[in-house]
């Protein structure tokens, strides 16, 4: 345990910060998993509609520390071609 006040203080901060940032993870993953649902389901409309959705808050997760940038491009391809190939 640490004995600088600073320290002790900067322990709380990235638990909080830990818990937050695990939950902002688990959305945007549980959004992807629905939009894959819909894909699968050969949804168009809906699966256009939630990735035009979804473009945004993933590249904006990379900023925030979420998410690294070439794992959200990775992502984000795929799912483009995959919503594109339902035509």
């Amino acid at each position: 345990m640490a004995n600088i006040k600073s320290a002790k203080k900067r322990i709380l901060q990235n638990n909080k910060r830990s818990e937050i940032n695990k939950k902002r993870r688990s959305l945007l993953r549980n959004k992807i998993k629905k939009l894959n649902v819909l894909i699968e389901d050969r949804n168009s409309n809906e699966a256009k509609k939630k990735f035009v959705e979804l473009e945004p808050v993933l590249a904006k997760s990379v900023n925030v520390g979420l998410f690294k940038q070439n794992l959200v491009s990775r992502t984000l391809s795929r799912l483009s071609k995959k919503i594109k190939s339902l035509k």
